[in-house]
């Protein structure tokens, strides 16, 4: 059995952007000897119920209907194959001289928490408001330690699974595991939820299973324009493209920017 392996999902239309992080990210696997897994073609094809949703068409119509911000929680399927598993976005370029991020992980999950980083105001405050709408309709049921900073969540953009955490899927394949029940809400966006993404559904669920889980330094995670020390970050996450350089595709300016 193989120890480690990083899996990323580009099924959308190629951009410069995706590509060059996700080229950055394979030759991180080859200097540290980690399987790289890109998933090119969607294979969950996760859709809202069209009798419930309240999610807007455009999140879903131009991708034949499907929800691609679900087909990440493929990375399940290889946890019988690897000691431990990293799921990172498409969008996050690796700093060459980074170090192996699975060697300080000894966990089921982590993760680096939102307001934990060392971020501007503006984001900041953004997290505040943010993580209420998301997390406060669930408080009723789960703590999530609101405090001054906002609610505890992690940002899914950089996620780490270990062996173990497959207990929690209780042998449900990736596509039995998100169509539960207890995830529709989260699938259908609805009320506050309109716009989210696996990582609500993610945060929701682990909190809800207590799982062992470790927060994640913030240099995994460095979210551009929002972190105040992103040339110290190892991994780079171009989040919000209209912050960007020709909304990302101008690659080489944007390389400056972060070098």
């Amino acid at each position: 059995m193989a120890d480690f392996m990083i899996y990323q999902v580009a099924v959308s239309k190629p951009s410069k952007l995706y590509e060059h992080c996700i080229n950055s990210m394979a030759e991180y696997c080859k200097k540290w000897g980690i399987d790289h897994i890109v998933q090119r073609e969607p294979i969950l094809r996760i859709k809202p119920d069209i009798f419930a949703m309240n999610r807007s068409t455009e999140s879903y119509e131009k991708y034949g209907g499907y929800l691609p911000i679900y087909e990440k929680e493929n990375a399940f399927n290889y946890l019988d194959k690897y000691q431990k598993i990293a799921v990172v976005d498409a969008d996050i370029w690796v700093r060459p001289n980074s170090p192996n991020i699975f060697t300080k992980f000894d966990a089921e999950f982590g993760a680096v928490c939102e307001r934990e980083m060392p971020i501007a105001n503006w984001y900041a405050k953004k997290i505040v408001n943010y993580s209420a709408m998301q997390y406060h309709p669930l408080a009723s049921r789960i703590d999530f330690k609101p405090n001054n900073l906002g609610y505890e969540f992690f940002n899914m953009g950089m996620m780490l699974l270990g062996k173990s955490i497959k207990k929690y899927l209780r042998g449900q394949d990736p596509y039995s595991f998100l169509m539960r029940a207890e995830f529709k809400d989260f699938v259908d966006g609805k009320g506050n939820w309109k716009w989210s993404t696996d990582q609500t559904l993610l945060n929701y669920w682990i909190k809800n299973e207590r799982m062992n889980v470790q927060h994640i330094d913030w240099r995994w995670n460095g979210l551009y324009t929002a972190n105040t020390k992103i040339k110290e970050c190892h991994f780079v996450h171009f989040f919000l493209k209209d912050k960007l350089p020709d909304r990302g595709e101008n690659v080489k300016e944007l390389m400056k920017e972060v070098q």
